[in-house]
């Protein structure tokens, strides 16, 4: 990783050659690190679809991931579904990384239906390691099966299961000790959105779920933003105002950690994110991917999001 080197230099006429033969090695010196960067962990230094930070050097391949939530009903449509999905990934596709978090029970088929051109994740996770926990799965259970991407703290299991923060931060815990990666989910209801609370609340979000994570892990780590009076409704945040909430989370991360690691963490949207809203969506600075929900069950839709084509963003 490169950092931001300020160099601050007094020319004189008297040294005026030693400074230029100075900053050509310094040139040559710098081209010779881009060319030998590797790319990992979802940051490249090539040209294509990257998103560019404020900080030298510094780019985000863009993350689009579907959402399947409590679908399809069996395993048979998964597959298909899987299938159909992983064929729109091909030479039209830009830099781009995809993933589907999927039902448990259909991780290992639809990993088999991919192959490699898709990640498969998991919906959620157990914080706890083994014991008397009916019904739930593991960290080390779902790494056995070779998952990588686990989501945490997505609205529904916030509303509708109960999960807290330290649940949601014991989830995140777990799955960095165990070698993975996770999506943290923040967002704001609508009344806090019409009570201007939403950086207010993605703040106590991001700094709840993050807590104990150290700058060094946050290579794994992703960032789903969801306002949840957009999710499922068909309501989508403008371009704009998720442009500054995905900012605001940016600034947040950087005051947690540093501006360096907040440059490079991958802040997504999710929220009726569909064909029509994605281009526009995925042109603005900061959002780096999307995470869809019923869009993603649908294998032309999703294709056409995974294949978006940002637009050009007029000040």
């Amino acid at each position: 990783q490169l950092e931001k080197i300020t160099y601050n230099i007094n020319i004189s006429s008297s040294s005026c050659c030693c400074i230029l033969r100075g900053q050509m090695k310094l040139l040559i010196t710098t081209v010779t690190l881009l060319l030998t960067i590797k790319e990992s962990a979802g940051f490249t230094v090539s040209t294509g679809s990257t998103r560019h930070s404020t900080e030298l050097f510094v780019t985000r391949r863009p993350f689009i991931t579907g959402n399947w939530k409590l679908n399809p009903q069996t395993r048979d449509e998964a597959v298909k579904l899987a299938k159909e999905i992983s064929n729109s990934v091909g030479s039209q596709t830009l830099n781009v990384d995809v993933a589907l978090f999927v039902p448990y029970v259909f991780i290992e088929a639809t990993k088999e239906a991919v192959d490699s051109k898709i990640e498969i994740g998991a919906e959620g996770v157990c914080p706890e390691i083994q014991g008397a926990f009916t019904g739930a799965v593991s960290a080390a259970m779902l790494n056995s099966i070779g998952v990588k991407w686990v989501l945490a703290g997505h609205s529904e299991r916030r509303t509708i299961f109960g999960e807290t923060d330290e649940y949601i931060n014991g989830q995140c815990l777990k799955l960095i000790e165990e070698g993975m990666a996770v999506m943290l989910c923040v967002g704001e209801t609508e009344s806090e959105y019409e009570s201007n609370l939403a950086d207010a609340i993605c703040a106590v979000q991001l700094k709840k779920g993050l807590a104990g994570i150290k700058k060094e892990d946050m290579d794994r780590v992703a960032i789903a933003y969801e306002p949840v009076w957009a999710i499922g409704t068909g309501k989508v945040a403008t371009p704009q105002v998720a442009q500054k909430v995905h900012a605001s989370c940016r600034r947040i991360l950087a005051d947690m950690f540093d501006q360096s690691t907040a440059d490079k963490t991958r802040i997504l949207y999710g929220g009726s994110v569909s064909p029509e809203s994605v281009d526009e969506l995925m042109a603005q600075p900061d959002i780096d991917g999307a995470l869809v929900g019923g869009a993603s069950l649908s294998a032309e839709k999703f294709g056409r999001i995974i294949n978006f084509q940002p637009v050009e963003v007029h000040a």
